[in-house]
């Protein structure tokens, strides 16, 4: 086989989360092939994300990566030392407004890690909410309920119960080309990415990974191979023979995104702020051309959708239609169109919606996946920690008995692998939803 085709690691995964770890992995002097069976970086999962930045999250690991985060999406040209012949992503600061309900425990708890981080926020009362956000009705609707069912859009006696605005949080232009700025960086480094390459094996020799073969016949050597692959994540688990051990596990999630116009006399564009509200069980932000973007949080009431990856219908289904008629609740000017625009997706989720950043049980393969949806935002963080992983096992640490410790530089903190190993126990604190 020619030098040419070895690699120390080859990475199945060009998405925002694969660029990152190529660009770490890189940086530590690593020789990095990056593959991926669609054509451009970002261009499958990453492209539909939401590309929201916040920093509250169920569990304190989990909330101090994501608030560190925050501040290489604010130095991203810093973070990334490269140019770019497409220009760079803009991080739009703009806060995040969160809807406290019975169903956050009027966040408390997130309130009480953002204080254990130094993070910072303020509590809002609903008079302070629609200073923020005029456009806002601030009659509760608690639960969410489905658009067929008989008391949907009947406001509660009571109003909401105020709100947090978390400042370290926003949204990122550009998911695809946030994505682009990371291969570009990653290639001054030496990494180097292959398109419109599928993996049809995970080659073994003496019981380690040995590379992998494309579907076309064609032979990579590597003694390191990570799975970064979103939605297709538990295929190449099952591909590689781990699947079986790990106890978390990994599914295909449709999802679907809407984009409707702000209404009337409301800037919402320039003006607007992130705006998570599970008193309807829905979130907005701000999209270009005065548009709002709408996301669903996954409610109880609202059926989940796992489909095969290769197989999933595009387009847009009553749902849309749900996403916009609960976002009506709380903005009442917003116009109903008569013609559905957005995303349909999907999510690479686990069982508890919290990421595998991890080896598996066959040595040289690794894991990041169980992202989509709610790590776009850690995707500098969690490339380094990738490259950490893969580095410290590679030289011989048990990661399963002593997950590796991760500094984060800029809040200064130290966190642990552990809860994001693909061995923990199911945290019953998630919420079970993109929230994570």
């Amino acid at each position: 086989m020619s030098e040419s085709n070895r690699y120390d690691a080859v990475i199945i995964g060009a998405g925002i989360i694969g660029a990152a770890t190529s660009l770490a992995l890189s940086r530590k002097n690593w020789r990095v092939l990056t593959v991926d069976r669609l054509p451009a970086a970002g261009y499958g999962s990453t492209s539909g994300s939401c590309a929201i930045i916040r920093p509250y999250y169920s569990t304190v690991d989990a909330s101090a990566i994501a608030y560190e985060g925050h501040f290489y999406w604010r130095d991203w040209q810093e973070f990334l030392d490269a140019d770019d012949e497409r220009g760079f992503v803009t991080y739009n600061n703009c806060g995040a407004m969160v809807s406290k309900t019975p169903h956050n425990n009027e966040l408390r708890d997130a309130c009480a890690i953002m204080d254990e981080l130094g993070a910072t926020y303020e509590h809002l009362t609903i008079e302070q909410m629609r200073e923020r956000l005029p456009m806002l009705s601030t009659k509760s609707f608690y639960p969410a309920k489905t658009i067929d069912d008989p008391d949907f859009g009947v406001a509660n006696e009571a109003q909401l119960l105020g709100g947090v605005l978390f400042h370290q949080a926003g949204f990122v232009s550009d998911p695809q080309l946030a994505t682009h700025n990371l291969q570009r960086a990653a290639e001054k480094n030496g990494a180097r990415f292959r398109f419109n390459t599928a993996v049809a094996e995970i080659m073994q020799s003496g019981g380690k990974v040995a590379g992998i073969r494309t579907t076309d016949g064609e032979t990579i050597s590597s003694p390191v191979v990570i799975n970064i692959a979103g939605p297709h994540s538990s295929k190449l688990n099952q591909l590689a023979g781990v699947e079986g051990t790990m106890k978390v596990k990994t599914r295909a999630l449709r999802h679907e995104v809407a984009h409707v116009a702000a209404p009337p006399g409301y800037d919402y564009e320039n003006q607007g702020c992130i705006f998570s509200d599970s008193d309807i069980g829905g979130y907005m932000r701000p999209e270009r051309g005065n548009h709002i973007l709408l996301g669903s949080e996954d409610p109880p009431c609202d059926d989940r959708e796992w489909v095969d990856p290769d197989n999933f219908d595009h387009n847009f289904s009553n749902m849309w239609q749900t996403l916009v008629m609960r976002a009506a609740q709380r903005v009442p000017e917003l116009g109903i169109p008569s013609t559905a625009s957005g995303v349909v997706e999907l999510y690479d989720v686990t069982d508890d919606w919290a990421p595998i950043y991890d080896k598996s049980d066959l040595p040289g393969f690794y894991m990041a996946v169980g992202t989509s949806g709610n790590q776009f935002k850690n995707a500098p963080v969690a490339g380094q920690i990738m490259a950490n992983i893969v580095e410290s096992v590679e030289n011989g640490h048990d990661h399963d008995t002593q997950p590796i410790d991760f500094h984060l530089r800029y809040i200064d903190r130290i966190v642990s692998t552990a809860f994001c190993s693909r061995l923990r126990e199911i945290n019953r604190n998630s919420s079970f939803s993109v929230l994570g």
